[in-house]
């Protein structure tokens, strides 16, 4: 079973940034997609940004322009640079990596954290 360690959660005064981070302990695999999804009490989970392994980037019209997705494919982890927050962005944080191939196999898998908690106090 593969577990997602995630760290950076926490709370900030509105405006303020913080930096989500996630690792995908082990070797001997590819993850196609890594990304983060977010979770408010009420609402449906959504994705807030995703990256591929050949760096393309997806992110949710909301965080346009203040967050900012990144990783690195050779120590499976996936960064959330969250800039300009705002109260609506307090959410649970969900890391996710998506398409993981182990060496040998062609089967794909997908994999979700636990989530770590993001509030922003206006």
């Amino acid at each position: 079973q593969v577990q997602l360690v995630e760290s950076g959660g926490g709370l900030v005064q509105s405006g303020g940034s913080l930096r989500l981070s996630c690792v995908v302990p082990g070797s001997g695999f590819s993850i196609f997609t890594m990304g983060w999804y977010r979770q408010a009490p009420g609402l449906q989970r959504e994705l807030v940004a995703s990256i591929s392994i050949a760096g393309n980037t997806n992110y949710a019209d909301s965080v346009k322009g203040r967050f900012t997705i990144s990783r690195d494919n050779a120590k499976n982890t996936v960064w959330l640079q969250m800039d300009g927050l705002k109260p609506e962005d307090t959410a649970v944080y969900y890391c996710s990596a998506e398409g993981l191939v182990r060496a040998g196999s062609l089967r794909r898998n997908d994999y979700y954290g636990q989530g770590t908690q993001v509030t922003v106090s206006s």
